[in-house]
């Protein structure tokens, strides 16, 4: 058990971020910005290599700071958000601040330290095809806006701009998911994990690429429960007595559902066990959604469980024969 003689808490915004120490009433205040990280890293070179840090997912503006500490091999925790907003009510504390939310992610790395799992990014890669692929997203969620205006009574000059415009963004759209592919193919490691993930019904090139990109925990220490969880597929119990309450999913990891949704769409309609369980849920009288969700979290503990095999051959490379769902 690693045994860390500090513990620091950063809460990260789109502009700065705030810098707590447990047990130290000074906090720091960075851009977050390549200039103001460089900052950070210099100001507390001297305790980073011994503490366990603690921040929080903020819409991947997190993620440039957590890859650089990373990568300098300093004990990082990307921590639950939901979890941490129980742990400070907890201690009755009702106010916010970024000065505040800093130590609390302090605190609740000192206390819950032992039980905190590290994050390990996937491949030296990772930062760069975390942010090809934010930007992949922007650009498609442009392209369906500039396709639902095409569609809308105009003149001809504003249909001629917006079908020019779905050109190039079509264009740059596939240049992107070229360079993610290249990427990934150069890493024999993802591009092990990738082949593997699409021989899950369901799940092709650009899915594969986004989970392994999005969610790199998948394949790790994480149980199925666990990862249905941080994914936000796993029904939460409301029971109390004899009632019983329906149980619903949820506070799940950003653009993870999106994509388990779509997987499973064309998993329904496919030749293959998760057809047949999809089908036996309808049978039993489950909602579409309710099969449909259930499905979702199926793919997921199927994508975790094989990755979790890939990951105990040594080498991670070598080729494997793992049953099929």
């Amino acid at each position: 058990m690693i045994e860390y003689q500090n513990y620091i808490g950063i809460d990260i915004g789109k502009f700065n971020f705030v810098v707590a120490v447990y047990n130290r009433s000074v906090t720091k205040e960075y851009e977050n910005t390549a200039d103001g990280i460089a900052k950070f890293l210099n100001d507390y070179k001297a305790i980073l290599s011994n503490s366990l840090i603690v921040m929080e997912p903020t819409g991947g503006y997190e993620t440039e700071l957590l890859y650089i500490l990373c990568d300098r091999n300093y004990a990082t925790h990307r921590a639950d958000t939901r979890k941490v907003k129980k742990f400070i009510e907890s201690y009755g504390n009702g106010a916010k601040t970024d000065v505040l939310d800093a130590k609390a992610l302090a605190h609740y790395g000192q206390e819950r330290g032992k039980t905190l799992t590290l994050f390990l990014p996937q491949s030296m890669k990772s930062l760069e095809l975390f942010r090809l692929a934010q930007r992949r997203n922007d650009l498609n969620k442009m392209l369906v806006a500039e396709k639902n205006r095409f569609k809308l009574p105009s003149s001809k000059t504003i249909q001629i701009s917006c079908k020019n415009m779905v050109k190039v963004l079509s264009k740059q759209i596939s240049a992107i998911t070229e360079q993610i592919k290249v990427i990934i193919d150069a890493d024999p490691i993802l591009k092990e994990k990738q082949k593997i993930l699409k021989t899950i019904p369901g799940i092709g090139n650009i899915i594969g690429s986004e989970l392994l990109i999005l969610l790199p925990e998948l394949g790790g220490q994480m149980t199925r429960r666990t990862i249905a969880s941080l994914a936000g597929l796993a029904p939460r119990a409301k029971d109390s007595g004899k009632f019983k309450g329906y149980r619903r999913t949820g506070h799940g990891r950003s653009g993870i559902k999106p994509l388990l949704f779509l997987a499973a769409m064309a998993a329904r309609n496919s030749k293959s066990h998760l057809k047949e369980f999809y089908e036996k849920l309808l049978a039993r009288g489950k909602k579409k959604m309710v099969a449909l969700t259930a499905l979702m979290r199926k793919i997921l503990v199927i994508a975790n469980a094989k990755l979790k095999a890939l990951a105990s051959i040594k080498g991670g490379s070598e080729a494997m024969e793992v049953p099929c769902c």
